[in-house]
Formats: C-alpha cells, structure tokens, sequence
C-alpha cells in the first residue's frame, strides 16, 4: 500500500472517529438534562407528599382549634344556665351545649381518623425524601461522569483535528479536495476496500483488469460505481501465520 493511500485512510478514520466524537459530545449535555428532569420528578413527588402531610396536620389543627372554641362556648354556656330564669331558657341553654358537645365529639372522631391517616403520610414522605437524596448522589455522580467524558472527548477531538491537520498539510490538494466532495457525497464514508473483487461499499463487482491493477497500483484509485476511494488489502493467510510462528 502506497504512503499516500495510508495517509488517506488515517485520514478517513480521524475523520469518523471525530463525527463519533462531535455526536457524543453533543448528546451528553442531553443526557444530564435527563436525568436531571428525573430529579426533577422525584422532587415533585416529595413535594406532594410534604403536601398532603401538611394537608392532614392543618385539617386537625383546626380541627382542634374548633374544640377550643366549643368548650369556651359551653363554659359560657353553663354560667349563662345558672342564671336561667325559666325552664325554656334552661332548656335552651342545655340544648345549645349538648349540641356543642356533640361538635366536640364529631372533631375528635375526625382527629383520630386523620392520626391514623398521617402515620402513612408520614412514611411515605420519609421515604421520598430518603429515595430523592439517594437520586440527587446518583445524579451527581452521573452528572460529573458525563462531563469528564465530554472534556475527554473534546481532548481526543482535538488531537484528531491536529493530526488530521497535519496530514492533510502533506497530502496533493487535488486528492484532498477528491477526498472531502465523495466524503461529503457519501456521508462521512469516502474510502471502501476491494479485497474480494467487489467494492465493499457499494458492492460492485470490479473489472477483473481493473481489479489486477488495483492490487499493484501505487496511486490512488477510485471505484468505477460509486467513485469512492478504493484499496486493496491482502487477506492474511491465517494459517501460513500460525505456522510462521
């Protein structure tokens, strides 16, 4: 394989391994918003269940407050009915604190049903709570890792560029620009192998002639189909390998 065909084939992996490089480099801020809006999720959830605790504490704090109120209310009620001056207004004095009493009642139902009611809220905003500080180290932790990975990534594309910069330096320009219009033409892939007598990309068998001299050329040549730039590489003869060594 001539010089220049070495050179136009590291040239050709440079050129693919930073598109890898510029892609992945562009997904990664992608994926830390993910996860980050995953975060976000969980935290809404423990803020929904701070919610309905507090929901349920305030409910029986009023609740009890409403208790209060109905126990002042029969206190007054009861020096009033010492001063009854008629069995109507006794009556009446005694119905309005049995009904106050009944109030009371009712509340302190409700006080127990919404106890019973907050040892699961209670748990479950432990939970949540326990569930999003594991998720926010998690995120962290991701979060840091895609960003080493991003400054790694633009560390090996920018020795790929220097590389590719220098070899492209050395190279004929005409076959430089050959090599950028087929690669555009053919989205990143401008160089295919011919080993089996047929374009390995387009998968054209070659004129046997032009086959024979493509396995002794030593300039560069181009598929007579599809016009990319194509090679002969020499199958290695595993076993005649093995024996050699």
């Amino acid at each position: 394989m001539s010089p220049v065909l070495k050179s136009v084939l590291r040239l050709q992996s440079l050129d693919l391994r930073a598109a890898e490089l510029r892609k992945e480099i562009e997904s990664l801020p992608k994926h830390i918003a993910q996860i980050e809006k995953q975060l976000e999720i969980h935290t809404r959830k423990l803020e929904a269940e701070r919610a309905s605790l507090a929901g349920n504490q305030k409910a029986r704090k009023g609740l009890e407050d409403d208790i209060k109120v109905h126990e002042q209310k029969i206190s007054k009620l009861k020096d009033q009915m010492l001063q009854a001056k008629t069995n109507e207004q006794y009556r009446a004095f005694q119905n309005e604190i049995n009904y106050a009493e009944t109030e009371i009642r009712k509340a302190e139902d409700r006080i127990l049903e919404l106890m019973s009611e907050a040892e699961p809220l209670d748990k479950n905003v432990k939970s949540a709570e326990a569930k999003l500080g594991e998720e926010k180290k998690q995120v962290a932790a991701e979060a840091d890792r895609a960003r080493a990975r991003s400054a790694d990534d633009q560390r090996f594309l920018e020795e790929a560029l220097a590389e590719r910069s220098a070899i492209v330096k050395d190279l004929d320009p005409a076959l430089v620009r050959d090599y950028e219009r087929i690669r555009t033409r053919w989205k990143g892939v401008a160089i295919a192998d011919a080993t089996q007598g047929r374009c390995s990309a387009c998968q054209i068998s070659l004129r046997p002639q032009y086959f024979q001299d493509l396995k002794h050329a030593d300039k560069v040549m181009y598929c007579e189909s599809c016009g990319r730039i194509i090679y002969y590489n020499p199958p290695v003869d595993v076993a005649a390998e093995m024996h050699r060594v």
